[in-house]
């Protein structure tokens, strides 16, 4: 299995400094406290550098690719100058495209666009909604999800194998599960594939922020990630890869940008010449500050130095499962067991507690920010839970009192920002919470719980 992974001895860095480490929060059982952000899988925080770096160029915006000022002429520099950024961060193929997009969601929403005809799509149901639903023009084989890497390898190859016709097919497939934090073997899924005549995407929302990406080195055909993930603020993302699909499907969106001339044809109508770079899918005013983000996001990261954040990570990794290992109610979700390499993610639920509940508590009483629910992630979370995959639900908590059984999950996730008293804080609030129960009374409203006042 193709994993990056960190000794258990190498020395652990600081943790990089992030905005709102300081933000305190009122506590219904009287008093405040320092935040604890312990949902980084949902959104984490910007770091300070990114901030800085925005702020330092905010007096200097100006109109993209269309003007002649000062202004214009650095800020059109600065945003491509995020495009080779990205482009290094990713180690891309020098024939490679970076299209900057609103998020995963709306890259791989891109890609599925500009499909060619009569593609067939292969995705494992284990995959976040973003990868699990963009292919609705497409032929889809959704694959059971896998209980060992190798089978993940095994599964694919057998419905490669067996696919009619022998047109176009596309695999998508995560980086690191945003449910059990476990990386998947991209390398091995990339190599099947390929053996196969089929492409492949990587969905590195959860990978990227915690491990380096390397195009080349994984052999993948795209990537795929969010800015908001990557420690930059949220509106900016990134399809990078191969050109050829991209440039032959029309635009993504129609408008200025796309176009590289636009003409009256005889017949009343408009005929037009669309760009065949990154531009032909970035029509209209681009988001110069989401891709300037995201570029001083992958520099803070790369000047860090992955090997100090991998180690700090794991560290964190290992406090969070040894203290939720001493508590027999606690069960920690996962497909590939418990020595499977993984980011700081973990989901878990808790016997005779709604999960919803649960992360409520966390938050009212202890200053404690997790998630609950099933992360956009239902079949797997299903799955995990062992209920059936094919039931329907909300993405949020379902309409359970609390005390009553629900079908969700907790989440605490964490990353380059997190310092260790954050993570000591949430084992301690959960061993107490279970020992000892809730101090306060809480209500289901608008099928969120809440504390009741």
């Amino acid at each position: 299995m193709s994993v990056f992974t960190a000794a258990a001895d190498q020395s652990v860095c600081a943790p990089l400094p992030v905005l709102g480490s300081d933000v305190t929060v009122p506590l219904v059982t009287g008093g405040a406290v320092t935040y604890a952000a312990l949902d980084y899988a949902a959104s984490a925080p910007a770091l300070q550098r990114v901030w800085d770096d925005v702020a330092a160029y905010a007096p200097y915006y100006g109109s993209v690719h269309r003007g002649a000022g000062y202004l214009s002429q650095l800020s059109t520099d600065l945003f491509e100058n995020a495009r080779r950024t990205v482009a290094e961060f990713l180690d891309c193929r020098a024939a490679d495209q970076v299209v900057f997009t609103r998020s995963t969601t709306d890259s791989l929403n891109l890609l599925a666009a500009a499909l060619p005809a009569g593609c067939q799509v292969f995705v494992f149901e284990t995959e976040h909604h973003a990868s699990l639903l963009p292919w609705r023009d497409a032929r889809v084989t959704c694959l059971d999800a896998p209980r060992t890497p190798r089978q993940a390898v095994e599964t694919l190859e057998r419905a490669l194998a067996d696919r009619e016709p022998h047109g176009p097919a596309l695999v998508c497939v995560t980086g690191a599960s945003n449910v059990t934090g476990e990386l998947w073997p991209v390398r091995e899924l990339a190599a099947a594939a390929h053996a196969h005549g089929a492409r492949i995407v990587l969905d590195a929302a959860q990978l990227a922020p915690h491990h380096p990406v390397s195009v080349q080195d994984l052999d993948v055909d795209w990537v795929a990630f969010s800015g908001h993930k990557l420690y930059a603020p949220f509106g900016s993302g990134v399809l990078a890869g191969r050109a050829d699909w991209l440039v032959a499907a029309e635009p993504y969106l129609a408008g200025g940008g796309a176009s590289r001339k636009v003409t009256r044809r005889e017949d009343g109508g408009v005929a037009v010449e669309w760009h065949e770079s990154a531009a032909r899918h970035e029509a209209g005013s681009p988001n110069v500050i989401g891709a300037y983000s995201i570029a001083s996001a992958c520099k803070a990261l790369a000047e860090a130095g992955f090997d100090a954040l991998v180690a700090r990570e794991q560290h964190l990794i290992a406090k969070v499962r040894a203290g939720l290992a001493e508590v027999p109610e606690v069960r920690v979700l996962s497909l590939f067991g418990d020595d499977a390499p993984r980011v700081g993610v973990i989901s878990f639920v808790v016997d005779g507690w709604n999960s919803s509940h649960f992360a409520a508590a966390l938050s009212a009483e202890y200053g404690i920010g997790v998630r609950d629910g099933l992360f956009c992630a239902h079949p797997l979370v299903r799955t995990l839970l062992g209920s059936d995959p094919q039931t329907q639900g909300e993405c949020g908590a379902p309409e359970a009192a609390p005390g009553e059984e629900s079908l969700n999950a907790i989440r605490v996730s964490f990353g380059a920002g997190t310092p260790d008293e954050h993570v000591e804080r949430f084992v301690a609030a959960v061993k107490e919470l279970v020992t000892e129960g809730a101090k306060w009374t809480y209500r289901t409203e608008e099928g969120r719980c809440v504390p009741a006042v």
